[in-house]
């Protein structure tokens, strides 16, 4: 979706530099479809579920092909780097992650899923796999397993370990707390599969290894760190959300703030001094 014009970063990361575009190979316009939006009022919740949902639900094969018309568009100079042996090893199992589907058969799968819902609402019974309290989390209808076939089973590993490893922070955005929030606010669970799906287009990680700058660096803090994928989604959930705040954005504006966010986070994985997932600017927005 193109942006309708320049906005000012979130405070916490104003410290960084502000460069010319021209010099910034990642400022790349996307020229995807934009959606359209009913303002229907008797409509306007499952509409606006489903608009954030659009981008990730489709057949697997979908979503290669739109990874490799990103990653075509790629700085081919960036290409021949080595990786050392851990690197090569943790970038090939956080790839095969990336292939596996979420199947509601599987009781694994099912598993994640009951464990995600315990996570978010401790105190709340349980109802089952499909059940109309799924919608409280921000899923699309009653069977969540519907919005993962965009993106897969990592989508749901993503938001488990958010939940699991930084529960303040996790909570605060389920429950959209703090700051002033918008009438009509984005559901948190279909942006947070979003989340999952624009950092693996930002990262290149469809490629054998990846050719843009903010994948390179990636790839440094995989080798420090085998859970940085799950860290820099924590991360980017949190800057996604103060860029909301930040731009008084309603539901109309999500795909504009989702934009915003990957500008800014590319940014921060293009700093030379990051070696560890901590050492991001944006870390500090996470509540421990």
């Amino acid at each position: 979706m193109r942006l309708r014009r320049r906005r000012q970063c979130f405070p916490s990361c104003s410290s960084l530099h502000r460069v010319d575009e021209d010099e910034i190979y990642w400022r790349q316009k996307k020229g995807d479809e934009e959606l359209e939006w009913s303002h229907s009022s008797a409509h306007i919740i499952s509409q606006l579920t489903q608009c954030f949902a659009n981008a990730m639900v489709g057949p697997r094969s979908w979503v290669g092909g739109l990874f490799n018309r990103s990653s075509n568009k790629r700085n081919e100079k960036f290409i021949d780097y080595p990786l050392c042996p851990l690197q090569e090893q943790r970038l090939q199992r956080l790839q095969e992650r990336l292939q596996v589907p979420f199947e509601e058969t599987r009781p694994d799968h099912q598993e994640a899923l009951r464990a995600l819902w315990h996570a978010a609402f401790p105190n709340i019974a349980f109802k089952g796999l499909i059940s109309e309290q799924w919608k409280e989390m921000g899923w699309q209808g009653p069977n969540p397993s519907t919005d993962f076939r965009g993106c897969g089973l990592i989508s749901l590993e993503n938001l488990l370990f958010f939940a699991r490893t930084y529960p303040a922070s996790f909570h605060r955005l389920l429950f959209k707390q703090g700051g002033q929030r918008a009438a009509w606010e984005y559901p948190f669970a279909v942006a947070g599969i979003n989340v999952s799906f624009m950092l693996i287009q930002m990262l290149d990680l469809s490629s054998v290894k990846p050719r843009c700058l903010p994948g390179i660096n990636f790839i440094k803090l995989l080798g420090d760190d085998e859970e940085a994928f799950d860290e820099l989604y924590c991360i980017a959930f949190e800057m996604m959300d103060a860029q909301w705040l930040a731009m008084n954005a309603s539901y109309m504006d999500f795909n504009e703030v989702l934009q915003v966010t990957r500008t800014q986070l590319e940014r921060e994985l293009s700093l030379e001094d990051i070696n560890r997932i901590q050492d991001l600017p944006a870390y500090n927005l996470l509540y421990q």
